[in-house]
């Protein structure tokens, strides 16, 4: 990928847009589905981890250009999920309840490279 002032402002756009979604999707699973597992963090984490799978599949079939992939996956996918965020809730957890950490790791672990590979599988399964 060429790193040019287009791709750069396209990274800058695309993670403005993936921080906005992010900061309303777990705001509002948070408060219509209250848990004590950081749930708006884990649905971030594997929506996007399917997202970036489908687009994967789709770029490896269909020519796109660096800037609008470094837009799409760097930008609005690298600012909508949240591994530091995933991060210090985990270790926050450790200090309340350890089940709920190791909960709340495996099923971010687990459930985001699913939804990865579910998704470029889909978008596989749907290019043929």
């Amino acid at each position: 990928m060429t790193l040019s002032a287009q791709t750069v402002f396209a990274v800058g756009l695309g993670g403005a847009l993936g921080a906005i979604a992010r900061a309303y999707s777990v705001h509002l699973s948070n408060k219509y589905i209250p848990l004590e597992l950081p749930l708006g963090v884990l649905l971030v984490n594997i929506i996007g981890s399917f997202i970036i799978g489908l687009l994967f599949a789709y770029f490896a079939h269909f020519p796109t250009n660096d800037t609008t992939k470094a837009f799409l996956t760097t930008g609005f996918l690298g600012a909508l999920t949240t591994y530091s965020t995933f991060a210090i809730e985990s270790y926050l957890l450790l200090n309340t309840s350890v089940f709920l950490a190791v909960s709340n790791i495996v099923l971010n672990v687990f459930g985001t490279i699913i939804a990865a590979g579910s998704g470029f599988k889909m978008m596989q399964f749907f290019i043929k």
